[in-house]
């Protein structure tokens, strides 16, 4: 690795842990250039801004899951479950989604770009399921495929509507799990 390569890569590392932190408003260069160990102009000689360094960091991660959890639309308790077990591993890619759709929200009025390729390969891959076996049936696949990615998400930190574990209701990650995948049998 060159000595560019790796001062990116420090860059890019750094830059995740502090967008995913205070998102893209609250970010500060100075301080990605400090924990980076690299000279603040360095980050706009090869990012231009800091919201080209947000969008390189987000697509870097979404792409990368995107290539890690394997779609499976005829098992899509597994694809939960699997999601789940991702998100929990990478905790980081949900806060960037988050801060994503918060700031950017419809002012970008677009999906990520490496995304929606993606997006519709499962959905006509969902479709196809859908008509030969009937799987999900009631639901369109756009539906099908919100309902089984917000079960997947559903005890992510940023969802507004996740109720914390009381300490007389503990329950593991191993429950949640399980639970996300009896949710989505019985969804379908």
């Amino acid at each position: 690795m060159s000595r560019s390569d790796a001062t990116k890569a420090r860059i890019l590392q750094a830059a995740t842990d502090e967008f995913a932190a205070h998102g893209i408003a609250g970010a500060r260069v100075d301080r990605i250039a400090r924990a980076a160990a690299a000279n603040k102009n360095l980050i706009y000689v090869y990012f231009c801004s800091k919201d080209q360094l947000f969008d390189t960091v987000f697509d870097a991660h979404v792409t990368h899951g995107l290539n890690t959890v394997p779609f499976t639309p005829d098992d899509l308790p597994g694809y939960a479950g699997r999601l789940f077990d991702y998100c929990q591993q990478h905790p980081e890619v949900i806060r960037l989604a988050t801060w994503h759709r918060m700031e950017r929200g419809d002012s970008h009025d677009r999906d990520p770009a490496v995304a929606a390729p993606t997006r519709d390969a499962k959905l006509e891959a969902l479709a196809a399921v859908q008509k030969k076996d009937g799987i999900g049936a009631g639901f369109t696949p756009t539906a099908l495929l919100t309902l089984v990615l917000s079960l997947a998400l559903a005890w992510n930190p940023s969802n507004p509507t996740g109720i914390p574990t009381s300490t007389t209701e503990a329950e593991s990650t191993g429950d949640r799990r399980r639970s996300i995948i009896k949710a989505v049998r019985r969804l379908l």
